[in-house]
């Protein structure tokens, strides 16, 4: 089984994968795609860094470069969660790749701007009027090499409200795992 995981910043993305990954699923991230390419040139793995490299990369290899890249390193005897899914030509790749079950985790505004104060990210605003502003950059764009936020969750085959307890999460993705579409 290949789960994929999209959904707007600090809205619990990473809990869902961490449930996940207990339930004995293999972690490949598209951001460590970026990642890898930022650290070859010995940048920072910022927000902003993160983000514009991701535009570039996809601007010169084709949109869904990061999951094709991602690709190889998915072991075929395993269950997949992959995460950081920002563009729907990756969502494309990834089903042409085995299926995908692609889960839009969401929150209400004002909880994700909560969750990103307090894990402190380099990068993330400092107030909820420079959150929502930064999030509309990453919602969609007339450039097709950024981040296509509304158009991946528009390509999710469920949504999970991340707005409750832990508890109430993990029984929201035990079911999604146990009743895929």
């Amino acid at each position: 089984m290949r789960v994929g995981i999209a959904g707007p910043n600090a809205a619990g993305k990473g809990e869902v994968v961490r449930l996940l990954e207990r339930r004995g699923f293999y972690l490949v991230s598209l951001s460590d795609v970026i990642r890898e390419d930022l650290a070859r040139e010995g940048l920072e793995p910022t927000r902003e860094n993160m983000i514009e490299r991701g535009r570039r990369l996809r601007e010169r290899h084709g949109p869904a470069v990061l999951a094709e890249r991602a690709q190889g390193h998915l072991p075929g005897d395993r269950n997949h969660v992959i995460d950081s899914i920002r563009h729907p030509a990756e969502v494309e790749c990834l089903r042409a790749g085995g299926g995908l079950l692609l889960l839009w985790v969401d929150a209400s505004p004002r909880m994700r701007f909560e969750r990103s104060r307090e894990r402190a990210r380099g990068g993330d605003a400092a107030t909820f009027e420079a959150f929502v502003a930064q999030e509309a950059r990453e919602l969609g764009s007339p450039d097709t090499a950024a981040q296509q936020l509304l158009a991946v969750k528009a390509l999710a085959d469920e949504t999970i409200s991340n707005d409750g307890s832990l508890e109430e999460l993990s029984a929201s993705i035990a079911h999604e795992i146990r009743n895929p579409i």
